[in-house]
């Protein structure tokens, strides 16, 4: 193993992941744009060659991974499930020594259920409550992370204001976000109340909306209220707003937030503005800026749990990741990860045979229709050097005085 950010310290901090580097498999399973149901897990061929995805993650240290239960797969009926698959990829988890946080809901509903339907939070509490039991019988002792529902304020807006996904609406995106964080809120207390050991770890986008420039003083408003309205799905979930809905600050336990390089733009403009700022743009905020504002607002520890990029800017874009993350934690607020995902490639939801060339391992297609995992050696030595760079910030910060520590973060290089 090349590279890790020692367990040891991130214990002793607190810190229930078993490495900083973590690596995202893409589980969506929703219906698309079309009407088609996606299986991500199964096009990118993750769930057949799971050992060797794991296997792949050692030389980088990653022991810390994102993965799925795909809810559409495992109830085909109304509160009856199916696990199967789930346990498959726990034994390969347990095989290969790789940690495992589990989201329950990514983006994916049964056939017969929407956010809209009455049922949704019964039918969402349930299954919650079935993957606890399952889960528990097969692993009573390890630390269980879960991700309710990923990205709240992302599919609110796909399947209620853009038409993208169930419930396939336009004009309402607060509808759908509200039976959302009802479902997430009554699933967290059902899992909780029977094993409260759990750790909810929230996966919400991390954006900055900006006026044009020479902005009137309404456009300025407009843009600052955007801004605040990203975090309304972790203020109900805290009971900051909704409070009839039961949030509160509870139930956040881990605060992830992703972050792509995408996430700064013109309201209303559809204008992005480039990750690299090299313009000087002052409208422009720095990622660790970002995650400072949201760990001010809660108080509650901070993780990239999604960020990437496409193509040949991949190594580019994980140096900046790196930087950012030193000076989060030069600065002392309790960053405990960056996941990278998606970790091997995956194709667009809308257009399958469109391959995003986003991960760590491109998906390399052959002439006989078979393809193989290929790893793309500029990220890879990007993400080697990020890594030792960071392991080198802790060290410094940490000082000669703990010499326990600092001998323990060496060993583990």
């Amino acid at each position: 193993m090349e590279v890790n950010i020692n367990d040891t310290i991130a214990r002793s901090d607190g810190n229930p992941f078993w490495s900083f580097w973590m690596g995202g498999f893409e589980c969506s399973d929703q219906l698309n744009s079309f009407g088609d149901r996606v299986d991500l897990l199964r096009t990118t061929k993750h769930l057949e060659r799971i050992d060797e995805d794991y296997f792949n993650l050692a030389r980088f240290g990653i022991r810390t991974v994102r993965e799925g239960i795909r809810w559409s797969k495992v109830e085909k009926n109304p509160f009856s499930y199916d696990f199967s698959e789930v346990a498959v990829m726990l034994d390969a988890g347990k095989h290969c020594g790789i940690q495992q946080i589990w989201d329950i809901c990514h983006f994916g509903f049964p056939n017969d259920l929407s956010p809209l339907h009455p049922h949704f939070t019964r039918r969402f509490s349930a299954l919650c409550v079935a993957f606890v039991v399952f889960y528990r019988e097969r692993e009573p002792l390890e630390t269980l992370i879960i991700t309710p529902i990923n990205e709240v304020s992302f599919i609110s807006w796909l399947g209620g204001e853009a038409g993208g996904t169930s419930p396939f609406c336009n004009g309402q995106g607060w509808q759908v976000k509200y039976a959302l964080m009802r479902a997430y809120i009554q699933g967290i207390k059902q899992m909780k109340a029977i094993d409260p050991n759990i750790l909810i770890m929230t996966t919400e986008p991390l954006v900055n909306m900006v006026p044009p420039l020479d902005a009137t003083d309404l456009e300025k408003q407009q843009a600052a209220a955007a801004n605040l309205e990203q975090f309304q799905s972790l203020d109900i979930l805290a009971g900051k707003v909704c409070p009839e809905l039961g949030g509160s600050p509870e139930l956040l336990d881990l605060l992830g937030f992703n972050y792509y390089y995408n996430n700064q733009w013109v309201l209303g403009f559809g204008e992005f503005l480039p990750w690299v700022n090299d313009q000087d743009d002052d409208r422009w905020k720095p990622l660790s800026e970002l995650l400072i504002m949201a760990y001010a607002r809660y108080r509650k520890p901070v993780l990239v749990s999604e960020t990437s990029h496409p193509g040949e800017d991949r190594p580019l874009w994980i140096e900046f990741i790196g930087r950012q993350c030193r000076e989060v934690i030069d600065l002392g607020i309790p960053l405990l990860g960056v996941c990278l995902y998606p970790i091997i490639d995956r194709p667009d939801w809308d257009d399958l045979q469109n391959w995003h060339h986003s991960g760590l391992w491109d998906e390399e297609f052959l002439l006989n229709g078979e393809s193989v995992r290929q790893l793309n050696k500029p990220y890879a030595t990007a993400l080697l050097d990020a890594q030792r760079h960071l392991q080198f910030s802790i060290i410094e910060k940490h000082g000669p005085q703990n010499k326990t520590r600092s001998r323990d973060i060496i060993q583990s290089i």
